[in-house]
């Protein structure tokens, strides 16, 4: 087995592969500021920023338009440099990816303050007719690290995780099958989700770069901004976002130009929602399942079948703590914690939920994700979240608590309708109201965030 891998890293290795799909130079990659860019114009902004970046092994990609996001980030792997994807924008963040980075640089589109060491401002990406004319395609070689993408931090410390062009090659490949299905060969995507999330590549920066697919370069959040930005994009058109967004969605009542498909992740999507969302905006509501490890190998149409389809070549084994993925994507098995029961000769899987997730209190079990799906099942709950704490109390059980959006409900009466579905065991004590929930730009909740929360509420 060692030596097949080796021989397949060492042909890999001397293999190029497109930095862009381009069967026509004309091909539109994108929407950008109201101007439709081709191929060859979005090259032409490619070569023209590599040229002016710095010599260094790696860059913070903090470019916030979409269209300058792409550009970036093709620009830094053209120059041989891994794209560092920080798990936010927040200057803490950046400063600990840039310090695990000596040497490294940071590229952005606008001006910041204060702005991380060795920063450049990328110039307006204006359109240029010439560009057309654009007859050289580079490629990079397959192995090259493109991207070192972070965890969220909803489990813990944010971990990098390296990501290679034949890597990226791959999953897009699956992800294009995937949503080709349904909506055709060509398609074009909106998407509400940050272009630094690995979702967020997947779905709007490698499907524009290795597909025939178009771009809306902004980040909409509003309902109306969203409808907006749908408007601009040809059909077919798909949506890409998260349960949270699709909630606010949903619950505007905005009316969304006709979609060909809405595709979500980041977030298990409650079937209520799903149904409530297909109603309202008359189009199937795909979701994805993956992580920063593994990027997305599985899907479902959770209205229609609550189990998940792996793409083609994926293979799950289930292990004692969760499951271990094999896929065209990863140069090696990798293990999640995530706990499933296969089907279907294996082509087919129920989640049960996370190893960690899992809870086992007096000799009763229970999950935290079944325990929140309860919480925001009660009438008057927007929005809530169940998690265990680190610290066990004086007989050696850690503590489960809660943090609630409930603007018309007592903390009392919500663990009285709690009692009412769950053992009394797995009642979460503290259970604290809240205006917010400290969700980040994909609607996940980072671990250090909530303890805070519960912290600055658990003291007032």
């Amino acid at each position: 087995m060692a030596i097949v891998y080796d021989t397949f890293q060492r042909d890999e290795a001397e293999r190029l592969l497109p930095l862009l799909k381009v069967d026509d130079p004309q091909r539109v990659v994108a929407m950008h500021d109201g101007d439709a860019i081709t191929a060859a114009q979005f090259l032409a902004h490619v070569q023209h920023i590599a040229a002016q970046l710095p010599d260094a092994s790696a860059a913070v990609n903090l470019c916030e338009d979409r269209y300058a996001f792409m550009v970036a980030f093709c620009a830094i792997a053209l120059r041989g440099q891994a794209n560092l994807l920080p798990p936010s924008r927040a200057p803490h963040a950046v400063d600990e990816v840039m310090a695990a980075h000596p040497g490294c640089h940071a590229v952005g589109d606008r001006s910041m303050d204060p702005a991380p060491h060795r920063y450049l401002v990328l110039p307006p990406l204006t359109v240029d007719a010439t560009a057309a004319t654009q007859t050289e395609w580079p490629s990079i070689p397959a192995m090259q690290t493109v991207a070192i993408g972070y965890t969220s931090g909803s489990t813990g410390t944010p971990r990098p995780n390296t990501k290679s062009w034949h890597s990226f090659n791959a999953s897009t490949a699956g992800n294009l099958r995937m949503l080709q299905q349904v909506v055709g060969e060509r398609f074009a995507v909106v998407a509400t989700v940050p272009p630094q999330h690995i979702y967020g590549i997947e779905m709007s920066v490698l499907l524009p770069l290795l597909g025939d697919v178009q771009v809306h370069s902004g980040r909409p959040f509003f309902p109306s901004d969203i409808a907006s930005a749908l408007e601009q994009m040809p059909e077919p058109r798909v949506l890409v976002t998260t349960p949270v967004h699709l909630r606010a969605l949903v619950e505007s009542r905005v009316h969304l130009p006709k979609l060909a498909a809405m595709l979500s992740a980041t977030a298990p999507m409650p079937a209520e929602l799903a149904a409530q969302a297909e109603k309202c905006f008359d189009a199937p509501l795909l979701e994805v399942f993956g992580s920063t490890e593994t990027c997305a190998f599985a899907t479902r149409r959770v209205t229609i079948d609550s189990q998940w389809s792996l793409y083609h070549g994926v293979h799950l084994h289930p292990q004692p703590d969760g499951t271990q993925i094999e896929a065209p994507q990863l140069d090696a098995p990798v293990t999640l914690a995530d706990i499933v029961t296969l089907h279907d000769d294996g082509r087919r899987f129920e989640l049960r939920g996370r190893h960690a997730d899992l809870l086992e209190i007096a000799g009763k079990r229970a999950s935290l994700g079944d325990l929140t799906r309860r919480l925001l099942a009660i009438p008057g709950v927007n929005d809530g979240v169940v998690f265990q704490l680190d610290e066990a109390d004086a007989i050696g059980i850690r503590r489960i608590a809660a943090l609630v959006v409930a603007p018309a409900l007592s903390e009392h009466a919500i663990l009285d309708a709690l009692r009412a579905s769950i053992d009394p065991v797995f009642l979460p004590r503290p259970l604290r109201r809240v205006d917010t929930l400290p969700r980040n730009e994909t609607g996940k909740l980072p671990r250090a965030a909530l303890l805070d929360l519960l912290a600055r509420h658990t003291a007032v």
